[in-house]
């Protein structure tokens, strides 16, 4: 209830916005006064959606129609759609199976690093950098994983 009267004196966020114009003739625009000094002032209205297109059916939401594809955008036929799909699966099933071997390696080396620590300081750096490397190599393999997962 309380929403409901609040929202009744709410006022639309509204800005004033100058245009200016330098000696070179270059335009620039802000809606902050103090640097709007000789600035000319722009009558802007509300903005309004624009009107549905002639035999459109009104939206019984808010949320706006889903984009169409032009058609004037190309088009392939479904054969070769899904040889571009077969060639996409078979790329990254590649990178997967070459994340997975750096991971590999990668942990490899984490626990090579671990076992030979000498310089507490000197080592502890590199032991980040090594963990930080197998993060980045299991986060891609999560990644690829994912994306062979949203193919058809």
């Amino acid at each position: 209830m309380c929403v409901v009267v609040l929202s009744a004196f709410v006022l639309p966020a509204r800005a004033q916005i100058y245009e200016c114009v330098d000696e070179s003739g270059a335009k620039r625009f802000t809606n902050i006064a103090a640097e709007a000094k000789g600035c000319k002032a722009l009558s802007i209205g509300p903005v309004e959606p624009p009107p549905p297109a002639p035999g459109a059916a009104p939206r019984a939401s808010g949320k706006p129609p889903p984009a169409g594809t032009p058609s004037t955008f190309p088009r392939v036929d479904r054969a070769t759609q899904q040889a571009r799909d077969g060639d996409r699966k078979r790329i990254l099933e590649q990178e997967l199976g070459m994340e997975e071997k750096l991971l590999e390696q990668a942990k490899q080396d984490l626990l090579a690093q671990r076992g030979s620590i000498g310089d507490p300081g000197r080592d502890a750096v590199r032991l980040q950098a090594q963990q930080n490397r197998v993060r980045l190599h299991e986060e891609n393999v999560e990644n690829l994983r994912r994306e062979l997962s949203r193919l058809r």
